[in-house]
């Protein structure tokens, strides 16, 4: 099927870019300048293909595809926005530009859901950089050469990762790291390369990271977060690389293992272009699972109707709709947020247009400090109007499953907003993610067999 589609070259645009694109020549002067000045603070980066065959310059700026990727005034507070416009528009210095952007920058939450603090996990006594151990079975792997995108999402929650700033960064840059934590930690079975986007390294540099997980009998499934598919489908069809990245597809897959691709599609119009479609068919060819996620985004997909079409696409083009997250408390979230009671009726009238087979996903989702809550429902118990909340997963593995309650909240748009319901003072969780809190970097889980697991202080 890729073989007949054309090898596009692929041409990226950055902030440098924003007065020169001849697409933006009809925007107002006024708006142009705002999103220089977003720019200046948030990442920009987008390319050819979003560009010419994704974004509709009719409908500017209400384009949904134009809201996902080109920076938006509404995404700093008004008093930030003003201040960067006033310096741009006044040709400061790039330093004092720049300067201006790190106040702002460190004031929108940088590492939300405790990243820094708990995530990161510990070997021969040291932290392991570029690398998160949240979930017990789980590993997250930030390579090095995967720290940017073929284009960013405006609501990016790792946004921290790509505006020059090293502290903020996760990244490794070697591949040892990785497998000598994972053959040391038999409770791990799912290794999830993530950044950034792993897919803008050459198959050629993937492949040493990945290869020599291969070898470890207790790794079960090899995961890719990834947007490619989306911005940038020809990485799996007609790049230079892409045959030698689908013959490592199909290793993995051979050796016993699932090759997963975490695909992130936001909207149905990216499953609809020609090039999307052979990408998804190729991955299927190479027996990789794609699993299809995205978050809740005001002005992007906040409408029930648009959910339900995308995950009968991807039905249609044998992905699985996975997740519908929650947009995480970071960056610009003010502009993107949607309230959970809101999230929980758009994903009710969605999910309840689909067949069974679309019924794979969930959501909404939080990425929280404490774990994966999900919004299971609405209902009033002993008088109280509350929300139904769930564990998909938890720093404490005994958490998964767990329902509890919170008082309903119609402006709430994330687990810190909420208040516990019935009288009680804390949610059941949060003294013991307190203590965790107070041993600082991720838990040590010890698997002495499937059922028995012990915790032990870093």
């Amino acid at each position: 099927m890729h073989a007949t589609q054309t090898a596009r070259p692929f041409r990226v645009y950055t902030q440098l870019d924003i007065g020169q694109m001849p697409q933006l020549a009809q925007i107002d002067s006024d708006l142009l300048l705002g999103m220089k000045a977003v720019s200046s603070v948030l990442p920009f980066r987008v390319n050819n293909y979003v560009v010419e065959d994704l974004i509709d310059w009719g409908n500017i700026p209400n384009d949904p595809i134009f809201q996902l990727t080109f920076p938006q005034p509404g995404m700093l507070a008004a008093d930030d926005l003003e201040r960067m416009r006033n310096l741009i528009a006044a040709n400061a210095s790039r330093e004092t530009i720049t300067q201006a952007a790190r106040e702002i920058q460190l004031s929108l939450n940088p590492h939300p859901a405790g990243q820094k603090q708990l995530n990161v996990p510990v070997l021969d006594g040291q932290p392991v950089p570029g690398m998160q151990h949240k979930y017990r079975e789980t590993v997250l792997f930030f390579p090095q050469a995967g720290q940017t995108c073929h284009a960013y999402c405006t609501y990016c929650f790792r946004w921290a990762q790509f505006v020059g700033m090293a502290d903020m960064k996760f990244a490794c840059g070697s591949p040892e790291v990785l497998v000598n934590y994972v053959k040391r930690h038999p409770e791990v079975t799912s290794v999830l390369f993530t950044g950034g986007d792993p897919l803008v390294m050459s198959t050629k540099v993937l492949r040493q990271y990945v290869e020599p997980l291969i070898a470890i009998p207790h790794l079960l499934s090899i995961r890719i977060g990834t947007k490619a598919p989306a911005y940038w489908p020809y990485r799996f069809t007609t790049d230079p690389d892409a045959d030698d990245l689908m013959r490592l597809f199909e290793q993995v897959d051979k050796s016993g293992k699932n090759m997963a691709i975490m695909a992130h599609f936001s909207h149905p119009r990216e499953l609809q272009t020609d090039a999307a479609r052979h990408a998804l068919a190729r991955l299927a060819s190479a027996n990789a699972t794609v699993r299809c996620q995205a978050p809740l985004i005001k002005h992007v997909n906040d409408d029930p109707a648009l959910w339900a079409t995308m995950w009968r696409e991807q039905i249609r083009h044998n992905a699985i709709p996975y997740y519908m997250f929650v947009e995480r408390d970071t960056g610009p979230k003010e502009y993107f947020k949607v309230p959970l009671a809101r999230g929980y009726e758009i994903f009710q009238q969605a999910y309840s247009k689909v067949s069974g087979l679309g019924r794979t996903v969930r959501g909404p989702s939080m990425s929280c400090t404490p774990g994966k809550v999900v919004v299971e429902g609405v209902t009033t118990l002993h008088g109280e109007k509350v929300f139904v909340l769930k564990f998909l997963q938890g720093r404490n593995p005994e958490w998964s499953g767990r329902i509890f309650f919170a008082r309903y909240d119609e402006n709430a748009s994330w687990l810190d907003e909420l208040k516990p319901a019935f009288g009680e003072a804390r949610f059941f969780f949060e003294p013991e993610l307190d203590e965790m809190a107070r041993r600082g970097h991720a838990q040590v889980w010890h698997t002495e067999s499937p059922s028995a697991v012990a915790f032990e202080e870093n």
